[in-house]
């Protein structure tokens, strides 16, 4: 097995320069914004590790009074851990928070609309798109840029919402492995409930980013490398991290299947 093939190539693929790193970020933040005509941006803060370090990148390329933190919980979780924290990030960052409680919104959907689901996903799609609804009605209102905070290991196998959490105006770290993003908000000094806290979507009760993708991360994010920064075959890849084949396939299908999540929609033709 050559050098290029072996466990410890993949594991330093993940090794990132968190100065570099962040300074590039900060540069892409501050130039996009500069050439915009937006007076701030705007980020959803939801208590984890990706909004985090968004909104600590944020306020990093144009200062806390542009930044905005809107916390769309349920009123269940207003007071909850993840709620608490984000208030808390804020509160260091400086930075003003708007807070919304998205079930309502959501019930009276639910409630009124022709169409009835007790679907758990479709459910939480909604909560999702209502999300993404109220932070582009505070742009809107107050000519601000949506930031997104999805990451490479999620956006490569669909785990998001498409036109939720995946309706953004722009992704500063959509090129970084779950990995390297928990690295970057060591390297900013986030705070360590943040940092050790199990990642969530939070669209019902005891939700898990675990229970729904194939691996933890810092299984799948070497798994993700080796199939699609490597090129690897699932049997090779299997072979080289000590992980069932079956879970390297599965990986290939969640991301052919999310394909449509990542492109635009079909035209019959282009622009």
């Amino acid at each position: 097995m050559t050098l290029a093939r072996d466990r410890r190539a993949v594991e330093r693929m993940l090794e990132v320069d968190p100065d570099a790193t962040l300074s590039e970020i900060i540069g892409f933040v501050s130039n996009l914004f500069g050439s915009s005509s937006a007076k701030g941006i705007v980020v959803g803060l939801s208590g984890g590790i990706d909004s985090a370090v968004i909104a600590s990148i944020c306020v990093k390329a144009i200062g806390p009074e542009k930044v905005t933190g809107l916390l769309l919980f349920e009123k269940k979780s207003m007071e909850g851990t993840d709620s608490r924290d984000a208030k808390e990030l804020a509160r260091v960052l400086k930075i003003e928070t708007l807070e919304f409680p998205i079930d309502e919104v959501s019930d009276s959907f639910l409630a009124n609309f022709p169409v009835r689901t007790k679907d758990r996903v479709t459910i939480g799609n909604l909560k999702a798109r209502i999300r993404m609804a109220s932070l582009y009605f505070v742009a809107n209102a107050k000519n601000l840029l949506v930031a997104g905070t999805g990451d490479r290991s999620e956006d490569l196998i669909g785990y998001f919402t498409k036109y939720g959490d995946g309706g953004v105006d722009f992704l500063p770290i959509a090129h970084l492995y779950k990995t390297q993003v928990k690295g970057l908000g060591r390297h900013l000094g986030l705070p360590i409930q943040i940092l050790n806290k199990p990642s969530s979507p939070n669209l019902w009760e005891g939700h898990k980013a675990t229970d729904e993708i194939p691996l933890d991360y810092n299984i799948l994010d070497l798994a993700l490398v080796s199939l699609f920064d490597l090129k690897m075959q699932p049997k090779e890849a299997a072979a080289v991290l000590g992980i069932d084949v079956e879970k390297l396939e599965e990986i290939v299908r969640l991301c052919n299947a999310s394909a449509h999540k990542r492109a635009y929609p079909p035209m019959v033709r282009s622009w």
